[in-house]
């Protein structure tokens, strides 16, 4: 049996391991355009590659994906993230948890994961090829012919495409050629930018918990917000930008959002805090004393943007300071204009339509011993391991080259 598997990243690499893996006889060649392979793992998590995610609850995972949530409920039963753990552990690659439950190698390296990829794609005689891209597929009766570089038509048995996203929709041409729908790509997972907002003063400061909404939409997210010398980042946006990346896609990246800096939504609850802290401290000034665990150049931030001094006694603040401070703490509006992409890590939602998929198998409904597996597909997770693990779970599947009668 010859088996095609095209793209040279993390799911193109997981799939061709697997497929060896399940069929040992088989010919397995992995065909990657460019001269560099697993980009994308290299980068990831600063370097030090976000292998995974740190839950194994199934539904608390698949939550994690705005687009294909449900598709990746049903094959995260086949291959999860304690199976990824495993899988590399198993393999002489040690990994660890943080505290934010993002799983990375013990080196704290992404050349750990490279190395192991490279080490089981040479041990299993699987066939790198670089600078080999497919232009066109064509069906010649069960066997799928591939046109390599303009000129070479290779025959195969079964294919699986793991091409990863692509900016544009053109980029998806020669698989909507034969057949299948694509949803147009647009950016996920990317940062706030805000040009004309003092706060990006305040750069590399985190809140720790707080509650961003979009205003017009039913659009939240809470969580850390990093400020950044061009806007807002950190878990809380991303998370955001995720979940409305087709929604401020159609607004050009122009909106305003409401921070809640300390999550707390109850206005009596707050006002009653900071008049608490009034009555037990009314000779200190107010920067002297930072309520809900703020950061001081925060605190000292909002102090300002009500028009009072930090120098001002707490004892002196009337019932109306109190009102703007606990407007601000709960309901501070900045407007957005524009987007900065995550990092080196871009992500994008579109693809190949989930109805064009069998999922019990990641097979075509098009093109029959046609498979598909990672960002390829319209699936797309929030920052924190998610994206690698749809990767590894499509390609796992994918790579048992089942084929179920539709």
């Amino acid at each position: 049996m010859k088996v095609a598997v095209i793209g040279g990243g993390a799911a193109g690499f997981f799939a061709a391991i697997n497929v060896k893996n399940n069929f040992p006889q088989a010919e397995v060649s992995l065909l990657e355009k460019s001269t560099k392979t697993l980009s994308k793992v290299k980068i990831s998590g600063g370097g030090r590659c976000n292998v995974t995610n740190g839950s194994s609850s199934i539904r608390e995972l698949s939550d994690a994906y705005p687009r294909g949530g449900k598709k990746m409920k049903s094959l995260l039963k086949v291959f999860s993230t304690p199976d990824t753990q495993e899988w590399f552990t198993s393999r002489g690659v040690p990994l660890y948890t943080q505290d934010d439950n993002r799983v990375f190698p013990t080196s704290n390296k992404s050349d750990s994961i490279i190395d192991c990829f490279m080490d089981e794609v040479q041990n299993l005689g699987i066939l790198l090829r670089l600078q080999s891209s497919v232009q066109a597929i064509n069906t010649i009766d069960d066997k799928i012919e591939l046109v390599i570089n303009d000129k070479e038509k290779e025959i195969y048995d079964k294919v699986i495409i793991a091409t990863g996203g692509s900016p544009k929709k053109r980029g998806f041409d020669w698989l909507e050629a034969i057949g299948h729908e694509i949803i147009e790509p647009i950016p996920s997972l990317f940062t706030f930018n805000m040009p004309n907002e003092e706060i990006i003063k305040l750069m590399g400061v985190v809140s720790p918990n707080a509650l961003v909404k979009i205003q017009g939409t039913k659009l939240k997210s809470s969580g850390p917000l990093l400020i950044t010398h061009w806007g807002m980042s950190g878990p809380a946006i991303l998370k955001l930008s995720a979940f409305g990346a087709r929604e401020l896609f159609d607004k050009d990246y122009t909106f305003s959002i409401q921070v809640n800096w300390i999550n707390i939504q109850n206005h009596d609850l707050v006002f009653d805090e900071l008049e608490k802290i009034g009555k037990e401290n009314p000779k200190k000034g107010l920067s002297k004393i930072k309520p809900f665990k703020l950061p001081s150049r925060l605190w000292n931030f909002l102090i300002e943007k009500t028009d009072l001094d930090l120098e001002k006694p707490w004892g002196e603040l009337g019932r109306k300071s109190f009102n703007r401070l606990v407007t601000h703490l709960t309901n501070d509006i900045y407007h957005v204009s524009g987007k900065t992409t995550f990092k080196e890590e871009f992500v994008t939602c579109g693809g190949i339509s989930l109805a064009d998929i069998n999922f019990k198998t990641m097979e075509s409904r098009k093109c029959k011993n046609l498979y598909f597996a990672g960002e390829v597909i319209d699936i797309d997770g929030i920052t924190g391991g998610y994206n690698f693990q749809a990767a590894w779970t499509t390609a796992f599947v994918a790579s048992k080259l089942q084929s179920i009668e539709s």
